[in-house]
């Protein structure tokens, strides 16, 4: 299953859209990084940007995007009506598939460090993530917002920081976690008495004892003139949006008014809209499966089009790094499924355990590579990204030589753990050449040209990428390990060539 993880920061602007522009650009910029969606809202003056992608990229455009905040928005500035501590105010991770929660929380922990420690920001860790009870709740750090944190971090030390400076700057704090999906969600009331705003806000949310799951406060819109309940439904499954529009629309009836619409902010899960129109609808057994976009969005899983078509645009990235771990992720595919087409044959009994053991390194291996496809995207746009900083004085000059050189080691050291992992796969295909079902024998000889290519390939990005090593040393030390395994690749498909010729007859 593929890696990806989705992060949802909240920045501080919402009425220069060309600032916005810029924060989207600078994580967007991440190879292996989808923006999928940018809220603006003037009336808050914030924004909030969605984004997905692998682990590795994730984290790097997060960093990015805190960072070109930190550049772009001053706090001692800024007025919005939504509470807020920072420029760059909450910076959330949120485990999409093949991604744990404590993944994330590793992740929320890494990011915070980064940001504590290259800007200088003041990071707090919330949710998931938090190093204290009481800063699970985002609410509870936020208070008295920028303002009370300013006159209190460097002399209350229950305002300490996780990460960063004890002192607030232009920029702020940021707020790092990791959580569950959640859904932003607004109900507008037909008034402009905020009291009745914050008095619903008070009945439905969970901490003043409303609906479990559900965060509000009550907010004016002073451009319409209005009033709204704002909420964050932290688990929609348990507590649905259908259930908080209802509750809210009674307690609004007991002040005479009504309310006149609803917005989501942000994307949200197919699964909670059509649970709401399962609900006012009344529909009985009701399936997403009937929900005609998804039958036709399904994609038939011998065409891996989305990669193909990344592969062919007129971008250097994803490109033959990326392609050579995905050879080997399909070259322990294959192995993988030679194993489970001879384990359970009466036939085979005799080499089940061993077929089992190979099974489990091949999986592995299999997901190991396949992280290394965004992997070496993200590597490689370090390395752009370090040849763009400034080089006008001599102290410039120095830090940006040194952060190429750091760079390009990082874009070797991921083909070189490439073809470590794809000769270890060679290793697993020969056995199951060897030993597995003879009606597979083609596919694990498949599985062996794949795992060597993938070798091959990545040999070429560490070759090209140790040439330009200042580290001479360095540089030899790279090209020797991978002539290793350049070596050790060559002799085991050369093996499992004989065997395939051998048992096919």
């Amino acid at each position: 299953m593929r890696k990806l993880v989705e992060c949802v920061p909240n920045f501080s602007e919402g009425q220069r859209r060309e600032v916005v522009d810029q924060m989207v650009e600078a994580i967007s910029a991440v190879g292996g990084v989808r923006v999928l969606d940018v809220q603006v809202d003037a009336d808050h003056n914030r924004s909030v940007i969605t984004f997905v992608g692998a682990p590795a990229a994730v984290e790097e455009a997060a960093f990015r995007g805190v960072a070109k905040a930190a550049e772009l928005i001053d706090m001692t500035q800024h007025q919005g009506e939504h509470p807020r501590i920072g420029a760059a105010d909450v910076v959330p991770f949120v485990p999409l598939s093949g991604v744990t929660m404590e993944e994330c929380v590793a992740m929320a922990r890494r990011v915070g460090e980064r940001i504590g420690g290259e800007l200088g920001i003041p990071v707090y860790l919330y949710e998931e993530a938090a190093t204290r009870e009481d800063r699970r709740n985002l609410a509870h750090i936020r208070r008295g917002e920028y303002e009370s944190l300013k006159a209190e971090i460097e002399t209350n030390p229950d305002r300490a920081p996780d990460f960063g400076p004890r002192r607030l700057g232009k920029a702020g704090a940021t707020v790092v976690g990791a959580r569950w999906p959640l859904i932003a969600y607004n109900v507008n009331l037909g008034t402009s008495d905020l009291q009745v705003a914050k008095a619903i806000a008070r009945a439905v949310r969970h901490s003043s004892g409303g609906l479990r799951y559900v965060k509000a406060l009550g907010l004016e819109i002073r451009e319409r003139g209005i009033v709204q309940v704002s909420m964050n439904m932290t688990r929609y499954q348990k507590t649905p949006l259908f259930r908080a529009f209802e509750m809210i629309k009674r307690e609004a009836a007991r002040y005479g008014v009504g309310v006149i619409s609803s917005e989501i902010v942000g994307l949200t899960p197919q699964e909670a809209l059509l649970d709401a129109a399962a609900f006012y609808l009344q529909l009985e057994g009701f399936s997403p499966d009937q929900v005609l976009e998804n039958r036709l969005d399904e994609e038939p899983t011998t065409t891996p089009n989305a990669f193909l078509e990344a592969v062919a645009e007129s971008t250097p990235v994803p490109g033959g790094g990326s392609v050579s771990g995905l050879a080997g992720a399909l070259a322990g595919a294959l192995t993988v499924m030679v194993c489970n087409l001879t384990l359970g044959r009466e036939k085979y009994a005799a080499v089940e355990e061993e077929m089992e053991e190979v099974r489990r390194q091949a999986e592995r291996l299999q997901a190991e590579l396949t992280d290394r496809i965004e992997a070496d995207s993200a590597a490689f746009e370090r390395v752009m990204a370090a040849y763009r900083l400034p080089r006008g004085s001599a102290e410039e000059a120095e830090g940006r030589k040194a952060a190429i050189q750091e760079a390009l080691r990082g874009a070797a050291e991921v083909p070189l753990a490439v073809a470590d992992k794809a000769v270890r796969v060679l290793e697993l295909a020969r056995v199951v050449a060897a030993r597995g079902n003879v009606n597979t024998v083609s596919d694990a000889g498949v599985g062996g040209y794949m795992a060597w290519a993938a070798v091959q390939g990545a040999a070429l990005n560490v070759k090209i990428n140790a040439h330009s090593f200042k580290d001479k040393s360095l540089a030899q030390e790279f090209l020797a390990r991978i002539a290793a395994l350049q070596e050790r690749g060559a002799a085991l498909a050369e093996e499992i060539e004989g065997i395939i010729v051998s048992r096919l007859g």
